[in-house]
């Protein structure tokens, strides 16, 4: 009975190891066979849908677990993209892929599998509201990377919009970041 249990103990532990080095190396290859969608951009003032899955968030979207709110800026539309790029480059494994005066986008992966997902804006000068989408390319959950990532990005995109630089009163004074009112 003892040379049963020696024998199935390695077994066991041998089963687990290759089920999961399988699966990782099955995951990181998954990942490297994602290709960017054609479906990316502003088509009629709108940005792609979200696909049926809960790996994506977008200010867009028409259901409820897709929807987050737009962001609403007080600058000149135009430093709304140059803000927005400023943030995301501050982010760790990002990549801008694209940007003009009114669209961003740009990747981001993740640590240990290198995921890609897609992070789009798109400023509305007439609304005076940006909106945006974030959307894994593979899989089916992001267990809410997305709608975390695009609150943090709103996060540090309000704290800019809610200062401004107040000009020294005297020569030789220092400017500073004062709330505005």
């Amino acid at each position: 009975m003892i040379r049963l249990r020696s024998i199935r103990v390695p077994t066991a532990f041998t089963i687990l190891f290759l089920s999961l080095t399988t699966g990782t190396a099955g995951l990181f290859l998954l990942s490297l066979s994602s290709s960017r969608p054609s479906n990316l951009g502003v088509r009629d003032g709108r940005l792609a849908a979200c696909p049926n899955t809960p790996n994506c968030v977008s200010t867009q979207a028409e259901d409820y677990e897709h929807w987050i709110s737009p962001l609403t800026y007080q600058s000149e539309p135009s430093m709304v993209i140059e803000t927005l790029a400023e943030i995301v480059g501050q982010l760790r494994r990002t990549r801008v892929i694209e940007k003009s005066t009114h669209y961003l986008h740009a990747e981001f992966r993740s640590g240990f599998f290198r995921f890609v997902d897609d992070v789009e804006f798109y400023v509305e000068a007439e609304s005076g509201r940006v909106h945006f989408r974030s959307a894994s390319r593979v899989g089916r959950s992001d267990i809410g990377t997305n709608r975390t990532r695009m609150e943090l990005i709103r996060k540090r995109f309000q704290a800019i919009q809610s200062t401004e630089i107040i000009p020294p009163n005297q020569p030789g004074t220092q400017c500073s970041l004062q709330p505005v009112r």
